[in-house]
């Protein structure tokens, strides 16, 4: 099972392994809190890509298809992930305060194409 919840979110047990998947340490957030298994800045958006899009709704498409584009060169990566899933819930965590135009959103949509 794949889910993705904001980083200042409580942490839950629900939540299996949680990955942090953005390039910058959510601010304000300690480790303790977070309650992290993982942080994988590999699979998180580029810097350029990031600070194009800053989270800017009518920019979303347009993020979605240059970061998948980037997701094409951690395959090996998105189908362990992928895979982890298929043992136990796997929550993507994120920072951003739009929960529905955001990288893990994106994340999720290609994870879960993989897993088809």
């Amino acid at each position: 099972m794949l889910r993705t919840k904001r980083a200042y979110e409580p942490a839950s047990p629900d939540d299996g392994v949680r990955i942090l998947v953005d390039r910058l340490w959510p601010r304000g957030l300690s480790k303790e809190e977070a309650r992290l298994t993982a942080w994988d800045r590999e699979i998180a958006p580029s810097d350029g890509l990031r600070r194009w899009f800053a989270h800017d709704p009518d920019r979303y498409d347009g993020f979605r298809s240059r970061y998948r584009a980037e997701l094409d060169a951690h395959r090996p990566r998105l189908v362990w992930l992928a895979n982890e899933s298929r043992r136990g819930p796997v929550t993507l965590v994120y920072a951003a305060k739009d929960g529905r135009h955001n990288n893990a959103a994106v994340l999720q949509e290609l994870l879960e194409e993989i897993l088809r």
